[in-house]
């Protein structure tokens, strides 16, 4: 009755129906001025719970429930500093995928309302959600140690090399020229990373790009060893027609002459000091054999110096320290010593070349499917046209490239 004498009374009528009309009005700016606060902590949240998923992906293969936990609160507080968010609370989980492990991560809470409160909401509720996957596809197939040397890898001249599915890595911190590609070189890959800056970036093609201020790769064989040995088994061996040898030392190293034809049995053959040669027209073969450059019982360390046109057939055991591995270079011998491998087209070393002290020349190498190397030195210089390829299920090689870490939700 009030209400109906009200709206029917034309006196001075305006400001009281302005009055009522502004209560909604006023209400709607009130929760638009809530709902932005609340927009505005969430998108902190986000940034924050994103920045712990991407550290938290890096240690969900280790971590166990509990720890994941403790770390995701840890490093969501340490990243978000908003202190109006009530009833913080933060949950992780991870799992293992076909290509690595994920981290999930989710954090809520809620902020009190300023003006939505006189509509009987207290209080808005935030929640936020976040998926980060660490992996490493394993597709390095060439690969250098030196951390400040200038042209750690090196494409000399016209060189083309083709890493067939297969990615290289430098791990140089040159500020300028880590990885040169000078002149007419080529090189095609996978995919190429460098710590620091490369040369040349027009010579180079790639499949998933050309990367750089990337992390170090570890050294993939730190942990492989090649078992004590005793004294020379032959001194100074000169293959010069068909002839099978077996494993042993083999003191002052090998030379095989053009048309000699030397098959080595399975086994580690140690070269102590003097060198490998191998001369044009001259074959060396073998399965399951890994060639050890080292010294005991002569003065100085044994190098590798494989000349063009040699024919070079060898690939490595697959169990035992030296697995994967058919060129194993004494960890002692001085960083800088030269070891060549330039037999080109018809050069196949399969499994891994490592050399972590050595200066690699290297021409030559297999790119096809069926095919294995890897190439692991201190420094690496293609001085020819080079292939490699990375097909290494059954050469019991280990894998490597960076560690890699995204968001995916």
């Amino acid at each position: 009755m009030l209400l109906s004498r009200f709206l029917r009374n034309r006196d001075a009528g305006v400001a009281p129906m302005l009055a009522l009309l502004a209560l909604p009005l006023f209400g709607f700016a009130g929760a638009a001025v809530d709902f932005s606060r609340a927009s505005s902590m969430r998108s902190s949240m986000q940034a924050a719970l994103d920045a712990s998923a991407l550290i938290m992906a890096k240690s969900a293969k280790n971590a166990d429930a509990n720890q994941l936990n403790a770390d995701a609160s840890q490093y969501f507080s340490a990243n978000f500093k908003k202190s109006e968010l009530q009833n913080l609370n933060t949950t992780a989980t991870s799992s293992s995928t076909s290509s690595g492990y994920s981290a999930t991560l989710t954090a809520s809470g809620s902020i009190p309302a300023r003006f939505m409160g006189l509509f009987g909401f207290a209080n808005l509720n935030i929640s936020v959600h976040s998926t980060a996957l660490s992996y490493a596809d394993g597709l390095g197939c060439v690969l250098s140690l030196n951390a400040p040397a200038s042209g750690a890898v090196t494409g000399q001249g016209s060189t083309g090399v083709v890493l067939n599915g297969c990615s290289m890595y430098d791990n140089s911190d040159h500020p300028t020229s880590a990885l040169v590609a000078g002149g007419s070189a080529q090189l095609t890959a996978y995919s190429v990373g460098v710590v620091g800056k490369l040369t040349g970036t027009e010579n180079i093609t790639t499949t998933m790009g050309v990367r750089t201020g990337v992390s170090p790769i570890n050294d993939p064989y730190a942990g492989s060893y090649f078992p004590a040995f005793g004294g020379c088994t032959d001194n100074n061996f000169t293959g010069k027609n068909t002839v099978t040898i077996n494993p042993g030392v083999y003191c002052g190293g090998m030379k095989i002459n053009a048309g000699a034809v030397v098959t080595l049995n399975a086994g580690i053959y140690y070269l102590d000091g003097g060198d490998l040669t191998v001369n044009g027209g001259g074959t060396l073969q073998g399965t399951g054999v890994t060639l050890v450059f080292t010294s005991k019982n002569r003065n100085g360390f044994a190098t590798a110096s494989i000349n063009g046109n040699a024919i070079v057939n060898l690939t490595p055991p697959t169990t035992g320290g030296t697995a994967g591995i058919v060129v194993f270079g004494d960890r002692r011998i001085p960083e800088g010593t030269e070891f060549k491998f330039n037999g080109g087209a018809n050069q196949y070393l399969g499994g891994a070349i490592y050399v972590p002290t050595g200066a690699v020349d290297f021409a030559g190498g297999a790119g096809s499917s069926t095919s294995c190397t890897q190439l692991i030195g201190n420094t690496i210089t293609f001085t020819g046209n080079s292939s490699f390829a990375l097909n290494c299920n059954n050469y019991g090689t280990k894998p490597f490239s960076p560690l890699v870490v995204k968001l995916t939700s």
